[in-house]
């Protein structure tokens, strides 16, 4: 069933645009009749003229008079680009939890439609075209049955369309104040670039990844080109360079990418000693783990949720480091980043044995159905019977009174994403690092 109609008069050649009111009684004559669509909302999209925003209400007040079901669930939505005007819709659609959406437009602007659709969304919503046929007589207007695909659009279209979107990404502002970064005293600043992220000073607006979201999902309705954005704000703030960023697809596991060899199709860890890359690990309950090695200049990152922890994703980066680049594990300084900590994480019981194998100090209330989990305190277990010096991990829960990295992402919702805390719409906050010039 569709929730929301989009009629697109963006682009409607300007003896149109000054008839809205009869093509808006057109089309909305022909949503109303149709019986698959009961009282959706109805947004209309049109460009701003150079008369600036008009009362759209009483501009509209002839054209909705016959359309009482529609009147109340009717908004125009006015902008200078698409992008905007898109943007503005989605923020609309999201308000409301809508995902299935009907766009009319005219056939010429089916496939630019679809690019911005491809950027602006994810694979959360469903879409359904309808041409809309145009003809001299804005009177006579009708929706016509899906024309076939013409030409695909030429490179050139496609790039102009993705700079208005950056465009238009780039003049948003930041929500919930200025962009944070948390950094480690233990790795070297003269040597190492690096930081954890906080879910502050980006530009999403969805209350479970407001607003520096960095990690976009089919799953999710943040998209591609805003999580683009706030890395681009976040390298920035940071002093990297967003071209040259590199992150872990995680899969849960152990495999580790060498930066200069074959990718891997998923991986958990990530070293590299090529000066200028920023390589990261993201977490949102997980642990994004950093790692530096001021003697040999290499540098890693590794997500360890409970499964990776369980199959030493941590070591197995360590040892990556050492085996491609000679490193001594000794010189090897490891940071923990925000992550779930044992006062909210619980696994089922069978899981949590695993973890009182490595130590029972990991598991709190063993004998319960969900006991509660140490994650980190099982990483550091691990990284120390590697051969990872106590003093060079930094898990400040434990070691700092005045905690300034390893917060309990559950615990501090002004801070940090958790999926723990917020369900499946989750934000993901990052750690990175990279060997400074």
């Amino acid at each position: 069933m569709v929730e929301a109609v989009l009629i697109d008069l963006f682009s409607l050649p300007a003896n149109l645009q000054n008839s809205l009111q009869d093509l808006l009684c057109n089309m909305l004559g022909t949503i109303e009749e149709c019986s698959s669509i009961a009282a959706p909302l109805v947004y209309v999209m049109c460009s701003q003229t150079e008369r600036g925003e008009r009362n759209d209400e009483q501009e509209l007040l002839p054209a909705l008079k016959d359309f009482q079901t529609l009147k109340k669930t009717l908004e125009v939505v006015r902008a200078l680009t698409t992008a905007a005007a898109l943007y503005s819709i989605k923020q609309r659609l999201d308000e409301k939890d809508l995902s299935t959406i009907k766009i009319i437009l005219p056939a010429f602007r089916r496939d630019l439609m679809k690019v911005y659709i491809a950027q602006l969304f994810t694979a959360v919503y469903q879409f359904e075209f309808e041409d809309l046929q145009m003809v001299s007589d804005c009177n006579n207007l009708l929706i016509a049955e899906p024309q076939p695909e013409g030409q695909a659009l030429s490179t050139r279209d496609v790039e102009r369309i993705t700079s208005e979107i950056q465009m238009y990404l780039q003049s948003l502002p930041n929500l919930k104040g200025e962009l944070t970064i948390l950094r480690s005293s233990l790795i070297p600043d003269g040597i190492f670039l690096h930081g954890f992220t906080t879910r502050t000073g980006g530009i999403s607006y969805i209350p479970t990844l407001s607003s520096c979201n960095l990690f976009s999902s089919s799953k999710r309705r943040d998209p591609q080109a805003v999580v683009k954005e706030n890395l681009r704000r976040l390298a920035n703030a940071a002093g990297f360079n967003p071209e040259t960023f590199h992150r872990v697809k995680t899969d849960h596991g152990n495999a580790v990418c060498i930066m200069g060899k074959t990718e891997p199709d998923s991986y958990d860890g990530i070293v590299t000693n090529q000066k200028g890359i920023t390589i990261a690990a993201p977490g949102a309950d997980c642990i994004p783990v950093l790692f530096a090695d001021p003697v040999r200049k290499v540098c890693g990152a590794a997500h360890s949720g409970w499964k990776g922890t369980l199959l030493g994703v941590s070591m197995a980066t360590v040892n990556a480091m050492v085996s491609e680049y000679g490193c001594n594990v000794k010189d090897i300084l490891v940071v923990l980043g925000p992550s779930v900590g044992p006062c909210c994480y619980k696994l089922p019981q069978e899981s949590a044995e695993e973890f009182h194998r490595i130590d029972p100090k990991c598991v709190r209330l063993f004998d319960s159905e969900s006991p509660y989990i140490d994650l980190r305190r099982a990483t550091r277990i691990l990284l120390e019977t590697g051969g990872i010096l106590p003093k060079n991990i930094q898990d400040d829960s434990v070691t700092d009174k005045n905690q300034n990295i390893t917060f309990c992402t559950a615990c501090h919702p002004d801070k940090f994403y958790s999926h723990f805390r917020d369900g499946t719409n989750f934000g993901t906050q990052i750690g990175f690092i990279s060997i400074k010039d």
